[in-house]
């Protein structure tokens, strides 16, 4: 049986849907397993299982409908069995129906967890246990939807299981070098100071707060992913010896081997946050618009600092009262570190 996962992006949503991918690993009727992305995220796609036949589609610039037109002729000569919509978008449905020859199913999400409701008209939309709320379980009820029988029907709940990434020898190598080219000998914490939308992201202030008191323990290693976090990074670190700022962004395999050697992650709720758990680096994760119970790490390996304001969380990217991400204790967040740093 050969199947396709449509998941084009971002890059914690991915990560999330790592342990879906487990299940159809894990099947004995599945001879391969496809995955549609968007070219902005195909990196990701670099600690993905070697067995995995990744598709990459260019859903930006002027030729987006032209780039999608080869990619679904591309696919649909693949003829699947089944295909999976794990975004639930309008592009995703389309696509994913699109793709599917006569005879194959598509399954997705309902009216009620889709991002974008019109999307259940292009897949068989997978009726939801009323206590998944968590993305992860979500993924996995869609994958096991088209294996229900008369013992498991669709319905029945779908555990939380963690993402994880196999580092490999040679992501624990490049890793190696990385850290000796950075002068970093000794253990560290690994600290992100990006955010994808400005709802994500904790105030300077609170940084410089955190890195004053952390740095006196341990060396701090900054990661940024562009020029404006790059100079919040530097003008963060400027007062203290004890911090490192990354000179460049890393390849994904040289990050993830990074991420299992540090003692502890603190950062928002980020790609690579998602990655530090996923590598099983202990982690402290800032919320602000988003939520914990909703695309947390779960474990006792990790720690979450929520705001305690009535607004939070409501999942929105731009706000004209931003107080939640500002009203997270200092102190709360270094007593976290404190606790499941390793």
């Amino acid at each position: 049986m050969k199947v396709l996962i449509v998941k084009l992006s971002a890059f914690g949503d991915i990560i999330h849907a790592l342990p879906a991918l487990d299940d159809l690993l894990k099947r004995p009727e599945i001879s391969e397993v496809h995955w549609l992305v968007d070219q902005r995220f195909a990196f990701v796609t670099d600690i993905f299982p070697p067995q995995v036949k990744v598709h990459k589609v260019a859903l930006k610039g002027e030729s987006k409908i032209r780039h999608a037109w080869h990619m679904i002729q591309t696919l649909r000569q693949e003829n699947f069995d089944i295909i999976f919509d794990l975004q639930g978008l309008i592009k995703s449905g389309i696509m994913a129906w699109a793709s599917a020859k006569s005879g194959c199913k598509v399954f997705g999400f309902d009216k009620h967890q889709s991002p974008e409701w019109p999307n259940r008209w292009f897949v068989r939309p997978v009726n939801f246990h009323p206590n998944e709320k968590h993305v992860v379980p979500l993924y996995r009820h869609i994958i096991a939807s088209a294996f229900a029988t008369q013992n498991k029907t669709a319905n029945n709940e779908q555990a939380y299981s963690a993402p994880h990434i196999q580092i490999t020898l040679d992501m624990q190598q490049q890793a190696k070098q990385a850290l000796q080219d950075m002068g970093i000998q000794t253990a560290f914490t690994i600290l992100h100071v990006g955010g994808s939308y400005s709802t994500k992201r904790l105030p300077d202030a609170q940084w410089q707060a955190l890195a004053s008191h952390m740095q006196a323990q341990q060396v701090l290693l900054i990661l940024w992913g562009n020029n404006e976090e790059k100079q919040r990074a530097e003008s963060i670190a400027k007062q203290y010896k004890n911090i490192i700022v990354a000179a460049h962004c890393f390849p994904l395999t040289t990050l993830a081997g990074m991420l299992q050697q540090a003692s502890a992650y603190l950062g928002q709720d980020t790609g690579v946050t998602h990655l530090a758990a996923a590598c099983d680096c202990p982690t402290i994760t800032l919320w602000g618009a988003t939520a914990p119970w909703r695309m947390g790490a779960l474990g006792a390996l990790h720690r979450h600092i929520t705001p305690q304001v009535d607004c939070s969380p409501c999942f929105n990217r731009h706000c004209d009262n931003f107080i939640c991400m500002p009203s997270l204790n200092v102190q709360h967040i270094y007593q976290a570190w404190q606790e499941v740093r390793r």
